[in-house]
């Protein structure tokens, strides 16, 4: 059983939000609630939950400003959001569950699940020290928490020269560190990264542009990296990749 505390500033909106969870979730003991960040820090510290379903904005600031007052963090966390906007990205690039106002049980079943899953100290206070670094860091700093067969690691965006898929899995590669594979589809990758510079050449690749050193037009064409790899470019990439270029 989770001992769980939620935290949002109307009224109305959390205890819907209650019941949904006492409706869809029998494994979550709603022991407190509260609808500010002060009342929400006096919460967690007197309570000492397992869970917080957390609010991003509120009358007297938002939930990260909340996290900085519980810090180190012990309890996992949802939050909820009435938005897609820069905190959305932030907590997908920090491996963090969010849930959309008005909550979907499907999705509210699956974070809960998520939260079930044991994870060690070391693992939640890394994704907590991505998600303040994603919130407050320039665009080209991001962090991404990645998650292989035997670890957990944060990198930074910046330093992933190529992406590459195998069925359902997808091999990192870096300037200057060891590559990682991960079990989730490039698709999913291709979506957080585009915005900060990569492209997308082929069905298998991704590519950082920030380290393209050269195109080769023989053979349809391909694509050398600062690192020495080269890519395979698709046709039917060709001539969006070759408009990149002459922008670059």
């Amino acid at each position: 059983m989770l001992r769980a505390i939620i935290v949002d500033d109307i009224d109305s909106i959390r205890t819907k939000n209650i019941a949904l969870i006492k409706e869809n979730c029998p494994n979550v003991a709603i022991i407190a609630e509260a609808n500010s960040v002060e009342s929400g820090v006096e919460a967690i510290k007197k309570y000492l939950p397992d869970l917080v379903f957390l609010d991003v904005e509120m009358p007297d600031g938002n939930g990260f400003d909340l996290l900085q007052h519980l810090k180190p963090i012990t309890f996992k966390v949802i939050f909820i959001t009435g938005f897609q906007d820069f905190a959305t990205k932030a907590f997908r690039f920090s491996a963090i569950d969010y849930l959309l106002k008005p909550i979907d049980p499907i999705d509210l079943i699956q974070a809960v699940k998520k939260a079930e899953q044991v994870l060690d100290k070391e693992v939640l206070e890394l994704k907590f020290k991505a998600l303040f670094a994603n919130i407050e860091s320039p665009k080209n700093l991001q962090k991404l928490v990645l998650k292989t067969a035997e670890k957990v690691y944060s990198v930074n965006v910046q330093d992933i020269v190529n992406c590459i898929s195998e069925k359902n899995y997808t091999t990192f590669n870096f300037i200057n560190a060891p590559s990682l594979v991960v079990s989730n589809t490039l698709k999913e990758y291709e979506t957080l990264l585009t915005p900060f510079g990569f492209f997308r050449t082929h069905q298998s690749h991704l590519i950082n542009m920030q380290y393209f050193d050269h195109f080769i037009k023989a053979d349809g064409g391909s694509i050398v990296m600062k690192n020495k790899s080269t890519i395979p470019l698709a046709v039917r990439k060709k001539e969006e990749f070759l408009a990149l270029l002459n922008n670059l």
